[in-house]
């Protein structure tokens, strides 16, 4: 475990430096073919890079933070596009974030137009004071989603248990429990990714998951 921990920290200096070169290169090197073909290098070596992990854990996260969207960001970086090239003047923490992690900025809706009337501002009014809302959903409450999580890490922690005594149950039923394991991880770790964006870059993010379980359809899915 020691020497995986070790590889686990050469990879993230190798993605940190990485992804430092790519900053630069947006400030020397203009968007289009030149910059697609100093940015290959660093593809082909994030799709090297969770190989050197032996660990399941580490070598999926890594090959879905970096191998999958870190790749495609860089790409669309080199031609200008993508959430990379928004803002011209990002500072190089930002970038590193965007670049590593499955996060994506919320953006400040623009400011309503003051010559409002004061009819429809009556109107207003008035439907928030009947609970008239439209079809604006009501943002959830932050105890809520704590209470959320914290429920979910508890059935992650139960399904890891029974995964260990998996040769006891039927494969079928291993398998479905295989399903619902990747999913809580894959939910639980992109919350921390989110609360860790929040808390170091002071970032507004979008929400990654919006209960997708409680799908009434296939397009509200």
């Amino acid at each position: 475990m020691e020497g995986e921990f070790g590889n686990f920290i050469q990879v993230l200096i190798s993605i940190f430096v990485c992804i430092c070169y790519s900053y630069s290169l947006g400030k020397i090197v203009p968007k289009g073919k030149t910059r697609l073909l100093c940015v290959v290098p660093v593809v082909s070596l994030f799709l090297y890079l969770p190989l050197c992990l032996s660990s399941v854990h580490l070598g999926g996260a890594t090959a879905f933070f970096i191998s999958w969207l870190g790749s495609f960001k860089l790409l669309l970086f080199a031609f200008g596009k993508g959430p990379l090239a928004t803002d011209p003047s990002i500072s190089i923490g930002r970038f590193v974030a965007i670049a590593c992690l499955p996060i994506e900025i919320e953006e400040d809706p623009p400011p309503k137009p003051q010559n409002t009337h004061i009819k429809a501002n009556t109107s207003l009014s008035q439907s928030h004071l009947n609970g008239e809302n439209g079809n604006t959903p009501h943002p959830r409450s932050t105890k809520s989603t704590t209470l959320n999580h914290v429920i979910k890490g508890f059935l992650l922690a139960i399904l890891i248990g029974i995964l260990y005594y998996s040769e006891h149950f039927h494969p079928n039923l291993i398998l479905v429990l295989h399903c619902l394991y990747i999913y809580l991880l894959l939910e639980f770790l992109l919350a921390m990714v989110g609360v860790l964006a929040r808390a170091l870059l002071g970032l507004k993010l979008k929400p990654h998951f919006n209960e997708p379980y409680l799908s009434t359809s296939l397009q509200d899915f």
